[in-house]
């Protein structure tokens, strides 16, 4: 979960490209602001990684590690 000029988004961004390997994930950008719902959950919280189809996230800070932790605790698909 993103939304336009956040600066700490840009910071997830660069621990993403650190600590994903080119194929492990998908990430898609949702800008929360385009949403009510996540713009209400969300707009104090993000940067926010959110596993697809589940209940699992990830909020900002976070580092390589915990990315990493994070990914290894989802289910494989």
């Amino acid at each position: 979960m993103t939304t336009e000029g956040c600066h700490l988004c840009e910071d997830a961004i660069a621990v993403l490209q650190q600590g994903l390997v080119a194929g492990e994930a998908e990430v898609d950008l949702v800008d929360i602001v385009y949403e009510p719902s996540l713009l209400e959950r969300y707009a104090e919280r993000i940067p926010v990684l959110v596993e697809r189809d589940g209940p699992a996230e990830l909020g900002w800070p976070f580092d390589v590690d915990q990315l990493r932790q994070f990914m290894d605790a989802l289910p494989q698909r």
